[in-house]
């Protein structure tokens, strides 16, 4: 009897075969496996038959077994069964799928990778890196069992997705996509091992007080697990903001339902996870949450896997492809080729030479004098590379109205002498470069903070509020003021109330300087329909928010005084440059026209800078002994 084969057109469609469900099917199995494989882990079991594999204890089926002996033997029982099922899956993906059909090379990589997660379990328990073992040799064959995890479900989770219609992946074309999604599995793989380790140094050196395990985490004498365990939490966070800057560059770029329902549910399920690892902490990691902490993570990577499959599909839309640079069809759009200057336009240096500034003097003053040369130029190089890459992806997502406003009409983006493509992968080029320098120079906490402050300028400024809310540069512009914390941490690796004082400084002086400058182009914005204050309440109301923020900033700038830190300097700086600010507010409030506008706008730039520079200076002079 001929085979039956499933025709080109039915795998097209998104039903869901026999051999889907199945596959399906087969992938959740495995999924209860890796959670009975924690179980075993977080119990001790792993030595519950001893050093012998197959056998348990030398006997096929152990007499009078232990509660140990029975969580380990049972793990051998369902992962047999699972060996079982992905042959089984294999065999029918062969007989249904003809050669050459993905589903058959997903198969195929299925039961490769379950042999060698059966190998590489069988060497844990055979070399006894299992149990009370602390050794460095357990903690890399753990690292290894769960990279060769995460790669079986991604071929069980590619099967299934195929099976139920599921195109090839079209990479040719889309460099900035794929590079977006590589980098986001890679640190997502790195996040999931790191997390491996942590519950292994938990399993083996649990706390008996949240105070305990912090101690514990401190302690110069520690296990090299518990000191690893400290970089789990903010490597989760780096890897989750990319994560959602991730779905959210891909809700816009890959305007495709699948590509938006996956995109939600990788940021729903990574704040179900976030905020799962935190009460693991708290509540000192009990075991039935650790498995749903692992449950989550399993899930976290599977969705980002067919967020993946689903932006990277042939016919699904492309903006950048798509959206028109320009309402101005006279304009002609040059096609020469980009030099070192377009990429550097893109960056938007002279917006980024007073967030460098705050940067820079943070760093002075949290040191107390000069930070030492090679950290100050390698935290100056990684800060513009991390607000060039958040102001490169803005004038990407911007394109449309870039173009119809006269002030940004001669962006790269806009010109096409740089594509949307190269631009984004420019911007993802400086991201990853700026994360890779600040963890090198300074510490894993300089780097996440640099990519916080990325992420919010892209995700809650130019996507989310920009086009929504007058309220957006009240809010947005909080990602203007990361960059003192990035100058802050790279010297102490912390974040001290004086340095959150430098957060609101920057915070609440941001407005006062926008707005000054949104009274300007207000025309521009109204053209394209950005809320902006001006626009939307009009002058009179603009003046008297940009008047209340000023009295806020006044407030604020003074407040480091209470912590005892400054000098002399500090408090005469301020008041000198409050009383100068306060007065070009009022000036504008009384009299609302262009040439106070300007001077407001222009002074508030000066204002921040000197307040930064006294404050560093005073740090200088007038630093205590500690």
């Amino acid at each position: 009897m001929a085979r039956a084969r499933i025709s080109s057109a039915h795998v097209t469609s998104f039903s869901l075969s026999h051999f889907a469900v199945y596959a399906w099917g087969v992938l959740g199995y495995n999924i209860l496996v890796i959670l009975w494989g924690a179980l075993v882990r977080a119990t001790g079991s792993g030595a519950g038959c001893g050093n012998s594999w197959p056998n348990c204890g030398g006997e096929v089926l152990p007499r009078a077994p232990e509660l140990n002996t029975l969580i380990e033997f049972g793990h051998r029982l369902s992962s047999g069964l699972a060996l079982l099922l992905v042959l089984a899956l294999l065999i029918w993906a062969f007989r249904s799928y003809p050669k050459g059909s993905l589903v058959r090379l997903g198969a195929k990589w299925a039961i490769a990778l379950i042999i060698t997660e059966a190998l590489i379990g069988a060497g844990l328990v055979v070399f006894e890196l299992v149990a009370e073992n602390a050794s460095v040799a357990r903690g890399f064959a753990v690292s290894i069992h769960l990279a060769n995890t995460f790669l079986l479900l991604a071929a069980l989770t590619l099967t299934a997705w195929w099976a139920s219609g599921g195109r090839a992946l079209v990479l040719r074309g889309q460099r900035a996509i794929s590079w977006l999604l590589g980098i986001a599995l890679f640190g997502s793989l790195l996040l999931g091992i790191s997390g491996a380790i942590t519950a292994l140094g938990d399993t083996l050196f649990p706390a008996e007080s949240l105070i305990d395990g912090i101690r514990q985490d401190f302690s110069p004498t520690a296990n090299v697990f518990i000191r690893l365990r400290l970089l789990h939490p903010l490597i989760a966070m780096s890897v989750g903001l990319y994560l959602l800057l991730t779905a959210g560059l891909l809700s816009h770029l890959r305007p495709d339902v699948r590509v938006r329902r996956f995109a939600r549910w990788l940021g729903f399920i990574l704040l179900l996870q976030l905020g799962a690892g935190l009460v693991n902490v708290l509540l000192l990691t009990p075991i039935w949450l650790q498995l749903v902490h692992l449950l989550l993570a399993d899930s976290l990577w599977i969705i980002l896997l067919l967020l993946s499959a689903s932006a990277l599909a042939p016919g699904v839309p492309r903006a950048e492809l798509s959206a028109q640079p320009t309402s101005d069809p006279a304009r002609s759009i040059t096609q020469e080729k980009p030099v070192w200057k377009d990429y550097i336009t893109l960056t938007k240096p002279k917006v980024i030479s007073l967030l460098l500034f705050t940067t820079l003097t943070a760093m002075i003053i949290a040191a107390g004098g000069w930070p030492g040369t090679v950290l100050f130029l390698a935290v100056a190089l990684g800060g513009y590379m991390a607000a060039g890459a958040a102001n490169a992806i803005n004038m990407v997502i911007d394109r449309d109205i870039d173009g119809s406003m006269k002030r940004t009409s001669k962006r790269p983006t806009v010109t096409e002498r740089i594509s949307s493509s190269d631009a984004l992968l420019f911007a993802l080029s400086l991201a990853a470069g700026s994360f890779v320098l600040l963890w090198w120079a300074a510490n894993l906490l300089t780097s996440m903070l640099a990519l916080a402050g990325l992420v919010f300028y892209v995700l809650i400024y130019t996507m989310l509020l920009k086009r929504r809310t007058w309220h957006n540069i009240v809010i947005g512009g909080a990602a203007g003021a990361f960059p003192p914390l990035v100058g802050w941490a790279a010297i102490t690796g912390d974040l001290s109330p004086l340095a959150w004082y430098l957060f609101a400084i920057v915070f609440f002086w941001t407005p006062v300087h926008f707005w000054a400058l949104a009274l300007l182009i207000k025309d521009d914005y109204a053209e394209v329909g950005v809320p902006m204050l001006p626009v939307v309440l009009g002058e009179k109301i603009t003046v008297v928010q940009i008047a209340l923020y000023t009295v806020l900033t006044v407030v604020i700038s003074l407040l480091p005084l209470t912590l005892r830190e400054l000098g002399w300097v500090y408090i005469v700086a301020t008041v000198f440059l409050n009383g100068l600010l306060v007065v070009r507010a009022l000036q504008l409030y009384f009299n609302i026209s262009r040439p106070k506008a300007v001077s407001l706008y222009k002074f508030s730039m000066l204002y921040l800078s000197l307040l930064f520079l006294a404050m560093a200076v005073d740090r200088v002079i007038f630093t205590l002994p500690t």
